[in-house]
This record gives structure tokens, C-alpha cells and sequence, in this order.
């Protein structure tokens, strides 16, 4: 249990340590491309990846470079989700992805999709549609009517970007874990995969921003260090505890999923103040039985 709390904190850290990032204006691509250098150093020492078999990595290649384009992008989404409508919907809408593999498993791979799991994934979609509500966009919407178009114009364009953030999310995680099943299925070892995937992704990140020629922060590139060791720590944590309970997977996959909803609740609600409406508050708890419902199905 110590390994699955672990992964749980970590998890909720890091976004913790977006929103706050957020709020003092740091570019959040120059922390997350400072972030994997250290991601792939402590993938090298912790999961121990055998390079002498990147040569038979073969066709994996197409969904790594995928994956390397995926990660730090999902990264950018996740820290716009967080400002736009907080960690709590945000975290929710990340644990509700795997609604998605379970939607590709039937339409593209011809797994069975039985009653409870369809029940499974109204119930994620109802979840999804309660965290996103906001009932404040239409007033404020309303209350600048009279003003001049110009306004009016950014208020809307917030009110569609705000679900938009929420939703890149949700589709970017979802995603991504096809690619890792994906690359699981061709006998392709994980932390070779993650290696490889994350010194891509850093790469391409790196280029992009010299391309751009970005001004460089030194806050954003010393949260960086942080931010790669909260990543590999949740992901090595969440492994370990799999290894540890293999014979109760349930109690890692529920623990995890419904762990981070809880925590990113209450760090969310008690240590950033953010409001939650009766809506959200259904869609949390509609997100805790989604998770609960697709397992047991």
C-alpha cells in the first residue's frame, strides 16, 4: 500500500505543481523539456531498460514517435485544464480516460462490449459533462452583452476553450495508454519503450522551443527537475505496486483511479479554494462509480 499511496501523491503533485506554475506565469513547456532529462536518467537507474533491444523495437517505432509527440503535449493541455477549470475536474477527466481504450478495444479490435461496461461508459460520459459545467460562463456571457463586442468576443471564446482544455485531457490520456497497450502487445519491454519515449519527447520539445526562440526562465527549468522526478515516481510507484499485490489488481487499479479523484479533491477544494457546483460534485462522484463499474465489468 505504501507504493500505490506513493503513486497516488505523486500523481496529484504534479498537478499541484502546474496550477501553481500557472499562477505565477511560468512557461510550462520549458519546465516540462527540463523535466526529461531527469525523467530519463531516473528511468535508466529505476526501471532498468535493455538498450541492446532498440534494434528490435521494429515496427513500435511509428507509435513511439507518437508517443514522444503525445507526452509533452498532453503535459501543455494538462497545465491549460488546470488553470481553465482547476485540478479537481482536471484529474477526474484524466482518470475517466480509460473510457478510451475500452471504446478502441470494441471499434477497432473487436473485443465485446458487454452491458455493464456500456453502463460503465454512460456513467463516464455523464461525469465528464458534470465536471465541465459552468454555470458562471452563461452569466457573465449575459452581463457583458451591452458592453462592447470586443469583450463580449473573449468571453465566449473562453467559455468554448474551457470544456475544449478539459477535453484534450481526457482524449491525450486516453490515447496515449492505447499506444502503451499497443506497444505491450508487439513484445515491446515498457521501460524501453519509456526510455526511448521520453528522450524523444524531450528532444522534439527542445527543438520546438529553440525554433520558437523562446526566452529562457530559470524558475521554469529548475520546477523541471521536479516535475520529471514526480513523473517517474509515479509511474514507478504505480509499477512496483502492481508487482507487490499481483494478486489483487483491483485494489491497485480502484486505489489509484479513485486515490487521485479524492486527493486532488481535497488539496483543490481546501488548499486552492476551488469551487465546485452541485453539478461537479455529482460528476465527481459519477467519475468514482464510472471507475468502479468498468472494473468490476
Amino acid at each position: 500500500m505504501m507504493y500505490l499511496t506513493i503513486a497516488v501523491l505523486c500523481s496529484v503533485a504534479v498537478s499541484v505543481l502546474l496550477k501553481i506554475l500557472r499562477q505565477k506565469n511560468i512557461d510550462i513547456r520549458q519546465t516540462i523539456v527540463a523535466g526529461y532529462p531527469v525523467a530519463f536518467l531516473l528511468t535508466w537507474l529505476l526501471l532498468k531498460p535493455d538498450v541492446s533491444k532498440v534494434g528490435e523495437l521494429g515496427g513500435a517505432w511509428g507509435i513511439i514517435i507518437a508517443l514522444g509527440i503525445l507526452l509533452p503535449a498532453v503535459f501543455v493541455i494538462l497545465g491549460r485544464a488546470i488553470a481553465a477549470v482547476g485540478m479537481v475536474a482536471t484529474d477526474a477527466a484524466q482518470r475517466l480516460s480509460l473510457i478510451i481504450p475500452i471504446i478502441a478495444a470494441f471499434l477497432l479490435f473487436g473485443e465485446v462490449l458487454t452491458g455493464t461496461r456500456i453502463f460503465g461508459l454512460a456513467l463516464g460520459f455523464l461525469a465528464l459533462g458534470a465536471l465541465v459545467y459552468r454555470p458562471q460562463q452563461s452569466a457573465l456571457v449575459n452581463e457583458t452583452t451591452s458592453t462592447n463586442t470586443a469583450t463580449n468576443n473573449v468571453v465566449n471564446k473562453q467559455a468554448l476553450r474551457t470544456p475544449l482544455w478539459l477535453f484534450g485531457v481526457w482524449v491525450g490520456y486516453g490515447v496515449i495508454d492505447i499506444l502503451f497497450k499497443q506497444v505491450a502487445k508487439q513484445g515491446a519491454a515498457f521501460p524501453l519503450t519509456l526510455f526511448v519515449s521520453f528522450g524523444l519527447a524531450g528532444l522534439l520539445l527542445f527543438i520546438y522551443l529553440l525554433i520558437t526562440r523562446v526566452r529562457w526562465q530559470g524558475r521554469a527549468l529548475a520546477a523541471g527537475l521536479l516535475l520529471g522526478a514526480l513523473n517517474i515516481g509515479n509511474i514507478y510507484a504505480y509499477i512496483r505496486a502492481h508487482q507487490i499485490l499481483s494478486e489483487s489488481p483491483s485494489i491497485v487499479f480502484t486505489g489509484m483511479n479513485v486515490g487521485v479523484i479524492a486527493v486532488a479533491t481535497i488539496i483543490g477544494v481546501g488548499v486552492f479554494k476551488e469551487s465546485l457546483n452541485r453539478v461537479n460534485m455529482v460528476g465527481l462522484l459519477l467519475a468514482v462509480s464510472c471507475v468502479a463499474v468498468l472494473f468490476l465489468a
